[in-house]
């Protein structure tokens, strides 16, 4: 009898952990955040975000533009006021500049 309770408290334990340790590992959702171009300049660009986000680029500008990482990781063309969407793949501190204007510049870190 005692080794069966013992055996009880053993299984309850590990179900126990091991649902503590599933809620806990999880993947955190992907976010959608927003940056802006306006008056030929990167504008509320978040400093960081994590692999998997999305960064939604919102052309204020009367000009096309274009968000092209250094790294080569992402390059999207934005129309006068359209708006264009970035996928983050790759950990890191990205910076990235348009290729029609190189004077515009930014980064963003990347976190696993």
């Amino acid at each position: 009898m005692a080794f069966r309770m013992k055996r009880r408290f053993v299984a309850t334990g590990l179900v126990m952990c091991a649902l503590a340790f599933g809620a806990s590992s999880r993947p955190v959702a992907a976010e959608t955040l927003h940056a802006s171009m306006a008056n030929l300049a990167f504008v509320d660009v978040p400093a960081t975000a994590r692999v998997g986000d999305v960064i939604e680029w919102r052309n204020k500008d009367f000009v096309a533009h274009t968000v092209t990482a250094r790294d080569g990781s992402f390059d999207v063309t934005i129309a006068p006021g359209k708006t264009g969407r970035t996928v983050l793949r790759k950990p890191g501190k990205t910076p990235f500049y348009c290729r029609f204007h190189p004077t515009m510049t930014g980064a963003i870190d990347v976190t696993p």
